[in-house]
């Protein structure tokens, strides 16, 4: 259905709605980056073409933009079922459908999304994002499981996540974990809030004296 796989926009009294982005299978975490306003999200992608892929994502959510879903993923690269299903479609998808900006790995889950507003942590930090992956099932070897943080440079991601917050994996091979990130918020004193639903904890992150 058109409106499902998509993020609407709607006004506080709930007149008004209209999509503003379609194609992106499920989109969880929103947030606007504070430079130039403009809206992000996370984006879990579809399971079943294999261990490595189809990439989930981070991504500037564009106004009127289509980013695939269900024909194509990561914009150009073809669903192959949908290729038996609906060629035609598939073939127009490929050529409308918007690239995402960041590549965030195959069944990490990336859920939670905020940009860092506080001054507690390190100027490294400020104004960048965080990005809390809850980890999926579809692979041998773990990914996600953690917080990563994306480094923001004039409103764009201007390096690759790096592992901010770890050690949720207990076993690998067991297949167990300690817990999952799912939520993140920031206080006052600029600390970060973590919420983790398999470990039933509010984790709370401080910056190093």
């Amino acid at each position: 259905p058109p409106d499902r796989a998509a993020i609407w926009e709607i006004r506080p009294d709930g007149g008004g709605k209209r999509l503003l982005a379609t194609g992106l299978r499920n989109p969880v975490g929103l947030a606007f980056e504070p430079l130039t306003g403009d809206l992000w999200a996370t984006v879990n992608e579809r399971d079943g073409l294999g261990e490595d892929v189809p990439p989930d994502y981070l991504t500037r959510v564009v106004d009127g933009a289509f980013y695939g879903w269900p024909y194509v993923y990561f914009g150009t690269h073809v669903d192959p079922i949908q290729q038996q299903l609906n060629p035609s479609a598939v073939q127009g998808a490929r050529a409308t459908a918007r690239v995402p900006d960041m590549a965030l790995g195959a069944h990490s889950v990336p859920l939670g999304l905020l940009f860092y507003g506080g001054a507690a942590f390190p100027e490294h930090y400020r104004r960048g994002a965080f990005i809390a992956r809850r980890g999926g099932g579809s692979r041998t070897a773990f990914l996600g499981f953690d917080v990563v943080f994306v480094p923001f440079a004039n409103g764009s991601p201007s390096a690759a996540p790096e592992a901010f917050l770890t050690g949720f994996i207990a076993d690998n091979s067991k297949a167990q974990v300690y817990g999952r990130p799912v939520g993140l918020a920031e206080l006052p004193d600029g600390s970060l809030l973590v919420a983790d639903d398999a470990g039933n904890t509010l984790w709370r992150v401080l910056a190093k004296n």
